[in-house]
C-alpha cells in the first residue's frame, strides 16, 4: 500500500496535521492504535491559540456546539486567600478565554472534518511495530491491525504518537530528559450547583491539588512527590480522601464517592525533547518530539502548533512528492524555540512551587495579591498561556479571508 504521507498517533497533533494536510489536497493515511477515542486524557484545555486555528478552518461553530466550559483566569487557593495569578481579559484574540472539553470531543471533531476530504484515510485499531528503510531514509511503516501486519509506503512518515512513541522507539532516537518532581493521581468528584465556579490550584505545605469544574463533577489532580504513588496505594484510598478533606473542605462529604484507588489514573510527569525531530524521510511533532509539564496546561495547544507549521511548510512539497530533509530541519528550528521557552516555564514553576510545596515547605507561594492585575507580569502572563510563544495560523486563502473579516485577529 501506499500514500502521500502516514501520521501514527490519532492525537492532537496528528489529527490536525492530517486535517491540514487533506484540505491541501495531499493523500494521507492516520493510524491509530486505539478502536475510538474515548480515552481518559485528563487536563483538556483548549486555549485561545487553537481556538483561533480552528475557526480559521471554518470549525469554531462546530466546537463551540460542543459541551465545554470556559474560563478566562488561572487562580490559585492558599491557606490564606484566592490569588488571581493570570487573567486572559483583554486578550487580543476572538477568544480571550480556555476552554474544557473532553479530548475525545476534540478528536472527534477534528477527524470527521478531515473525512469530508478525498485524500484522508483514518485506520482505527492500527498499531506500528516498525519502520520501513531504503537508501538510509525512512519510507513508512510496517503496522499490525485486526486483519494482521502490512506494510504502507509513504514519501513521509510522522511519529505523533505521544511521550511513548513507537515511532521514535523504532528509529532510535531518545529524548533529553529534564525531570520533573511530580506525578499527578487523577479521579473525579460530584459537584454541586453551589460550589465554587473557578477552575483552580490549591495550594498547602506539602499538598497540591487541580481542581477542574466539568459542571456535574470536579476533575481533580491530585500532586505527588514523583514515583511515590505505591506509598500512596500502600496508605489506601483512605489517605486520599482525607488530602481531599484537609484541602477542599467543600468537598469533604462527598469524598466517599471514591470507593477505591482503582478509580484513579497515574499521569508520570515527563518533560525532555529530542535533539533532532527528523530523519530523511521522518519528523516527529507534539509529545513524541517534546513531552511537556502539565504545568499551564498547554500541551494540546503546542501539539497543534506543531502540526500547523508543519501543514504550512510541507504540504507543497509533499504534493511535488518530495520533502527534503533541510525542510524538516527548518520545521524542527521553527519550533524548538517556543517548545524550550514553554519549558523553561514550566521547570521553573515546577523548581519554585511544587517542588517547594512538596517538600512541606510552610510558604510555598509567595505572590502579591492578584498579580493578573498588574501591568506587565499580566500582559506576559495573558500572552504567554493565551497564544503561546510563537503562535501559528493557517496559511490558505481560505483562512486568511476569515481573518481578514476580524481585524481584531492576528495575521499570519
Amino acid at each position: 500500500m501506499r500514500t502521500t504521507c502516514v501520521i501514527a498517533g490519532g492525537g492532537p497533533a496528528g489529527a490536525m496535521l492530517a486535517l491540514l494536510l487533506a484540505r491541501a489536497g495531499v493523500e494521507v493515511t492516520l493510524l491509530e492504535k486505539h478502536a475510538d477515542f474515548l480515552r481518559d486524557f485528563r487536563g483538556d484545555t483548549i486555549h485561545p491559540s487553537t481556538l483561533e486555528i480552528l475557526d480559521e478552518l471554518g470549525l469554531s461553530a462546530e466546537f463551540h456546539g460542543l459541551t465545554h466550559r470556559k474560563t478566562d483566569r488561572l487562580v490559585v487557593w492558599t491557606d490564606e486567600r484566592l490569588v488571581e495569578v493570570a487573567s486572559l481579559r483583554g486578550l487580543k484574540s476572538r477568544f480571550p478565554y480556555i476552554a474544557f472539553v473532553p479530548q475525545w470531543d476534540f478528536l472527534n471533531l477534528v477527524t470527521l472534518a478531515a473525512r469530508r476530504y478525498p485524500t484522508f484515510r483514518l485506520v482505527m485499531e492500527a498499531e506500528v511495530v516498525g519502520l520501513l528503510r531504503e537508501n538510509g531514509a525512512v519510507r513508512g511503516v510496517r503496522y499490525r491491525d485486526a486483519e494482521g501486519e502490512h506494510e504502507l509506503r509513504a514519501t513521509l512518515t510522522v511519529g505523533a504518537d505521544g511521550r511513548h512513541s513507537d515511532v521514535r522507539r523504532a528509529a532510535g532516537l531518545v529524548p533529553v530528559e529534564h525531570g520533573a518532581p511530580m506525578d499527578v493521581v487523577w479521579f473525579r468528584l460530584p459537584r454541586e450547583k453551589t460550589d465554587i465556579d473557578d477552575t483552580f490550584l490549591r495550594v498547602s505545605a506539602g499538598r497540591l491539588m487541580v481542581a477542574i469544574n466539568r459542571e456535574t463533577y470536579w476533575q481533580l489532580a491530585y500532586l505527588i512527590p514523583k514515583g511515590r504513588f505505591q506509598e500512596l496505594r500502600a496508605q489506601g484510598v483512605e489517605a486520599l480522601r482525607a488530602s481531599v478533606g484537609t484541602l477542599l473542605p467543600f468537598l469533604a462529604g462527598r469524598a466517599e464517592a471514591l470507593e477505591s484507588l482503582s478509580e484513579v489514573s497515574v499521569l508520570q510527569v515527563a518533560v525532555n525533547r529530542l535533539r533532532r525531530w527528523h530523519r530523511p524521510g521522518l519528523l516527529l511533532i507534539g509529545d513524541a518530539a517534546h513531552a511537556m509539564s502539565p504545568v499551564f496546561g498547554v500541551g494540546i495547544n503546542l501539539a497543534v502548533q506543531d502540526a500547523v507549521a508543519a501543514a504550512n511548510l510541507l504540504a507543497g512539497p509533499l504534493r511535488a512528492g518530495t520533502v527534503p530533509e533541510a525542510l524538516l530541519r527548518r520545521l524542527q528550528r521553527r519550533r524548538m524555540a517556543p517548545t524550550v521557552i514553554t519549558q523553561l516555564a514550566q521547570r521553573l514553576v515546577q523548581a519554585r512551587l511544587i517542588r517547594p510545596a512538596l517538600q512541606g515547605s510552610a510558604r510555598p507561594l509567595r505572590l502579591p495579591r492578584d498579580p493578573s492585575r498588574l501591568p506587565v507580569i499580566g500582559a506576559f502572563a495573558r500572552r504567554f498561556i493565551g497564544l503561546g510563544v510563537l503562535p501559528e495560523h493557517v496559511r490558505s486563502p481560505e483562512a486568511a479571508a476569515r481573518r481578514a473579516g476580524h481585524p481584531d485577529r492576528p495575521r499570519s
